[in-house]
């Protein structure tokens, strides 16, 4: 991995970065860790990636965890953690944005909380980046099929793979997922792999290379 140096409003983020410099980049890509993970961890998605035009960042979580609960769990299981997280993303898209990185060319990749936190994200924020990449997550709360949103997601392309056998992720959340993000105009691909665990596999990481590589 190399990493990059940061400028202007994204240098006193506290973000770790690799990839394409800003001004050489034709997407960023907004890299969320799983718990007892950090910023180190995901960022190797670039070198797993191997696309030459695209910049990634990464935060760290307070103490490695994004939330304490499991996320199945009521959401005020997981507040004040979770509304601070979710806002943490909307900061870091926000210095893109001043860096000249609008939603149509910014993506959120996450791995297990990270990938919660990231399609979370876009379910509350329609229109707020071109696409998800969620790696074993998601939705978050006790109910993904009876959400309130319904703010089209029109244009907006996800990928979300997971073990079907998952001991963190459960199966019918990842297509309850789907469903929901789809019902509301989003192109979703879920895939449920019968490899037991909870990892990236190299099917993933291909079909989430092919995903950006339709952006933009």
């Amino acid at each position: 991995m190399s990493e990059i140096r940061l400028t202007g409003p994204l240098a006193q983020s506290g973000l770790l970065a690799a990839g394409s410099a800003p001004k050489d980049a034709r997407l960023a890509v907004v890299c969320i860790h799983g718990r007892g993970a950090s910023a180190a961890d995901i960022i190797g998605l670039s070198d797993a990636f191997g696309l030459s035009d695209v910049l990634y960042v990464a935060p760290d979580a307070p103490g490695g965890a994004w939330y304490p609960a499991p996320f199945t769990q009521p959401i005020e299981n997981n507040e004040p953690y979770l509304s601070n997280a979710l806002g943490r993303i909307g900061e870091i898209l926000a210095g893109l944005k001043a860096e000249g990185f609008g939603a149509d060319r910014t993506l959120l990749a996450g791995f297990s909380q990270g990938a919660c936190l990231s399609l979370e994200y876009l379910a509350r924020n329609a229109g707020s980046v071109a696409g998800v990449l969620g790696f074993s997550g998601g939705l978050i709360g006790p109910d993904a099929a009876n959400r309130p949103e319904t703010a089209s997601l029109a244009g907006m392309k996800v990928f979300i793979g997971c073990s079907r056998t998952d001991p963190f992720i459960p199966a019918l959340r990842v297509m309850e997922t789907e469903r929901h993000l789809a019902a509301r105009g989003a192109e979703v691909e879920a895939v449920l792999y019968p490899e037991p665990g909870h990892s990236i596999n190299g099917d993933e990481i291909a079909r989430a290379v092919t995903l950006l590589r339709a952006i933009g």
